[in-house]
Parts: C-alpha cells; sequence; structure tokens
C-alpha cells in the first residue's frame, strides 16, 4: 500500500494560502480576507459553512505543522491557514450585513493580536494543535462579542 505524502513545498503552499502569508504586513489579515470572502458566499448554507470550516480547520491541523517542522518555527507568521478556518466561527449564527462582517473582522484580528486567555498559553501547544487552537479560542471570544452587539442592536 502507497501512502501519500505531500511535498515541503505544498505543505508551505497550501498552509500560506498559496502566498497570502507572505504579503508584506499582517500576514494573518491577508490570510482572513479570503476566509471572510467564503463565510460570506457560505453563510446561508449552514451544512456546507459547517463542512467548509471543519475541512479547512481538520487541513489547517496538518499543515501548519508540517510547516513549522519544515521552516523551524513554532508559529511561522506566514501560515495564515489558521485565520482563514477559524474566521468561519467568528460569523456562526450571526446575522450579517455589511457593519457585522467589518466589525466581526476587526474584532478577530485585534483579539488574534492579543491574544487573550487561555489563547495566548494554548499557542504554545506542539505543532498544529498550537497554531489552529489559539485562533478557534480567538474566534469563540470574537463571536460572543459579536452575539453581544447584536443583542443590544448596535449591529
Amino acid at each position: 500500500m502507497t501512502q501519500f505524502r505531500m511535498s515541503d513545498k505544498a505543505m508551505i503552499k497550501i498552509s500560506t494560502l498559496f502566498g497570502a502569508g507572505d504579503l508584506p504586513f499582517c500576514p494573518g489579515t491577508w490570510g482572513s480576507v479570503p476566509g471572510v470572502l467564503l463565510v460570506i458566499f457560505l453563510h446561508k448554507h449552514l451544512v456546507l459553512y459547517v463542512l467548509a470550516f471543519v475541512i479547512f480547520f481538520l487541513v489547517g491541523l496538518l499543515v501548519s505543522g508540517q510547516t513549522s517542522t519544515i521552516l523551524n518555527e513554532s508559529d511561522p507568521p506566514r501560515v495564515v491557514i489558521d485565520e482563514f478556518a477559524c474566521v468561519f466561527p467568528v460569523y456562526f449564527y450571526i446575522p450579517l450585513n455589511i457593519k457585522a462582517v467589518i466589525i466581526g473582522f476587526i474584532i478577530y484580528r485585534v483579539l488574534d493580536i492579543l491574544k487573550p486567555p487561555p489563547a495566548r498559553q494554548i499557542e504554545s501547544l506542539p505543532g498544529g494543535i498550537g497554531i489552529m487552537l489559539d485562533d478557534l479560542i480567538v474566534a469563540i471570544y470574537s463571536n460572543i462579542l459579536l452575539r453581544f452587539l447584536v443583542a443590544l442592536r448596535l449591529i
């Protein structure tokens, strides 16, 4: 039985979203933008929305950990599949309008930079687990804040 092994080059391409993570200044932001666009497209299709998140998250676990090993860095800034995949939970069951999209994006990016507990601590877990889970925690925080703003009818 032949075992499939992705090349190092392919791992890096996928984990950087085909170079989005190599763009100058704030690579995580560049990685989040295509995720938000896909969220907008899939938002009204719950099964596809959840399926897309699960697939991207699992792929992110695999490729981000491998890329981390290849580049010999614990959480390489150019790896942005975590921001891409984890933007989905930010908007989960949030009524989307332009205000919600923009505010959610800003909250997510700010919290991803600040890494409130336990995100900072989880980030230190090895490989793809630390790389992906800290963003998932930040996404959950972002979703909670967005829900609060929706409840207050601010968005």
